[in-house]
This record gives C-alpha cells, sequence and structure tokens, in this order.
C-alpha cells in the first residue's frame, strides 16, 4: 500500500453516523441514499470539526477513518492532475485492491475501500477504465479516476460497472476536470464528490492577509479573525468546562488545609 493514503470520515452528527453504527456502515448508508454527496477535505482535525459543524456528513482527509484508498503512482507521488505522474502495472495495483479486500476479511473489520488510478493523465482513457473494471472485479467498494478531462470522459467513468459508486474530484482553482454542481454529478452517475482545495486553499489566503495584518504593527480584522469566544464555541470548551467540573476533586482543599495545620501543630 502507499505510505500515505487519503480517508473518508463519517461525522458524528444527526446526518453522519447514527448511534451503535460503525464510520465505514454510515459511509456505505449514505452512499446507497440518492446523490452526489459532497465530501469537503480536511487537513487537520479542526478542519473536520469546522466540515461536521457546517451540516457536511462526511469529510475526506488523511488518517485512520472509514475509508482506505490506496495511490497507485510511482515515486514522486503527487495529484493526477500535476504533469509527469506514472502509475504502477496493471498486475500490481489489482494485487493491492486483492491485498486489501483479504486484509479486512481476515481482520473482521469494516472499511470501505476506495480503488483510484491516476492512469487516466499518466496512459490514456481506455487505461483507466480498464483499470477500474478490473478494481471493482476484485472487491473494491468506490471506484475513482483523477484528473478527468471533460464530461464525456466523466461519462464513460460512470458507465462502468454502474453497480459500484463512483468518486468525482472537483479541483478548485484550474485542474483538468470540469467544475459540475452536485444536481449535475449525480445526473452523469457518481455518488460522491470531494473538494480537494478549498479549505486548505482560503485557510493560506487567511494566514497570508493575517500575516501582512501583524506585520503592519496590528491584528487581522474582525471581518477575517472570529473572537476569542467564537474560538472557544469551535474548539469546544464548553465541553471541557464540563469534563473539568465532573472530575474535579473538591475534597482537595481540605486535605491540604489539615495537613498544613497538622504541620504547624508540630
Amino acid at each position: 500500500m502507499a505510505a500515505r493514503c487519503p480517508y473518508f470520515a463519517a461525522e458524528e452528527s444527526s446526518r453522519g453516523i447514527r448511534p451503535g453504527e460503525s464510520p465505514a456502515a454510515a459511509l456505505r448508508r449514505i452512499l446507497a441514499t440518492p446523490g452526489a454527496h459532497q465530501a469537503p477535505c480536511c487537513f487537520d482535525a479542526l478542519g473536520a470539526r469546522l466540515v461536521e459543524g457546517a451540516g457536511f456528513p462526511i469529510a475526506f482527509m488523511g488518517g485512520a477513518c472509514a475509508s482506505l484508498s490506496p495511490n497507485f503512482k510511482v515515486a514522486p507521488k503527487a495529484c493526477g492532475h500535476t504533469e509527469g505522474r506514472k502509475v504502477i502495472s496493471r498486475e500490481e495495483a489489482i494485487m493491492h485492491i486483492k491485498a486489501a479486500v483479504d486484509a479486512r476479511k481476515e481482520s473482521g473489520s469494516d472499511i470501505v475501500i476506495v480503488a483510484r488510478t491516476d492512469s487516466r493523465q499518466a496512459m490514456s482513457l481506455d487505461e483507466a477504465l480498464w483499470r477500474v473494471k478490473a478494481f471493482a472485479d476484485a472487491g473494491a467498494d468506490v471506484l475513482f479516476i483523477d484528473a478527468l478531462a471533460s464530461v464525456e470522459e466523466m461519462k464513460a467513468f460512470c458507465a462502468v460497472a454502474p453497480e459500484v459508486p463512483k468518486m468525482a474530484n472537483m479541483l478548485e482553482g484550474g485542474g483538468k476536470t470540469p467544475i459540475l454542481s452536485p444536481a449535475e454529478l449525480e445526473k452523469i452517475g457518481f455518488s460522491l464528490v470531494v473538494y480537494p482545495l478549498s479549505l486548505v486553499g482560503v485557510a493560506m489566503r487567511a494566514m497570508q492577509d493575517a500575516l501582512v495584518a501583524i506585520k503592519d504593527g496590528g491584528v487581522p480584522p474582525p471581518s477575517i479573525l472570529p473572537s476569542f469566544q467564537e474560538i472557544k464555541d469551535t474548539l469546544g470548551f464548553n465541553r471541557y468546562y464540563k469534563e473539568e467540573k465532573q472530575y474535579q476533586v473538591v475534597s482537595y482543599d481540605v486535605h491540604l488545609s489539615y495537613s498544613v495545620n497538622n504541620e504547624k501543630s508540630c
């Protein structure tokens, strides 16, 4: 498997994980419902919390979550929308999927296997279509071809193994794939859509603006800087305070006073 794999996380909310439901089961349930389900990409736990707070039932991130998406590129690995990408052989890629399926069975765990190929740009559309069909036959739960170059190519992809959910990558700001709405993607046949750069991109721009403000001798304006109270609310300080009270040792001061008085009497 690749050293770094992206994952989907089903959020613990009324729209995400239900009581007694595993993250993988929640993701399977969501994918089984109509629609091209949006999964914003986040790069840390705070981003995941913001995604959940915005009402999204799933997020796309790095880390152990509900799904596994092996990356079948030759090092140095990078996004399929970048130039000069190379992929491993058909046979090796298929064996990766079979290994993931076998590992899931042997461990008794439930995980959604998202089979990805970057062979559209590295080789050809026909090669990419052949590979995702083979991945479906090997037991993959979701199929993904990165860097599809037109709506026609997206339709050709969704026609392969129609019973297996398809994922679309809406690379913002100049990727090779057309940016379509969830309704348009659903009509083509996609069940899942990710947005890899939205959060990290606006975070970069916001940090640049904040650094300019600080360098000029001030601080970022309220229009881009949440209040301290808003930050605490987002981070969950109220829950921390509740736990502090729950586990507070109320007898500590009494015991300390008793010990001090005893020492004085001695």
